[in-house]
């Protein structure tokens, strides 16, 4: 009667292990956050939080972005500001900027969900050509400081002369 039971038990407990095993969807052991198709899962905002997580930033900048008050403020892209943003319109899913409150220095990192079948890499050259590095008035960033990435369906414009580079390389990271 006892065997019965061990037995039961341990081969419920082995399908608990392995239905809470942390692979991802596509059996990806690192959890990365894409769908098989290569595009980000979840939306902007969650996207944009990952990025600011896991960038490598100095302190200054990390304190700046976490000051909830005089921080970073979050403005949804629209089909009426998106020239604004990116200097540019284009069709696409739906978008996010986050920019500073107060503009002390030049900074703005936006990111936006492409439509099905676009042409990334025509909306990428786009962007990059037509992204405005003096769009601050006072102030402006270097043009070699602006990034524009995707991964998969999801496009990146950084402008920024101190974080540019990391806060690219850490959007490239969620691959």
């Amino acid at each position: 009667m006892k065997k019965p039971i061990i037995f039961i038990l341990a081969l419920a407990l082995l399908f608990t292990v392995t239905a809470c095993s942390s692979t991802g969807a596509d059996g990806d052991p690192t959890g990365s956050d894409t769908t098989g198709n290569g595009n980000l899962e979840g939306n902007l905002d969650d996207i944009l939080g990952k990025i600011y997580e896991t960038a490598e930033l100095d302190d200054d900048f990390r304190s700046f972005i976490e000051d909830i008050e005089e921080g970073l403020m979050k403005t949804e892209i629209t089909s009426e500001n998106c020239e604004n943003y990116f200097g540019i319109t284009f069709e696409f899913e739906s978008g996010l900027a986050s920019e500073p409150t107060m503009q002390p220095s030049a900074y703005l990192l936006n990111l936006i969900r492409v439509k099905e079948g676009a042409d990334i890499e025509k909306i990428k050259t786009d962007i990059k050509d037509n992204a405005d590095p003096i769009r601050w008035v006072c102030v402006g960033v270097d043009p070699s400081n602006i990034y524009v990435e995707n991964v998969g369906d999801v496009v990146m414009l950084v402008m920024s002369d101190n974080a540019g580079e990391a806060l690219s390389k850490a959007f490239l990271a969620l691959k």
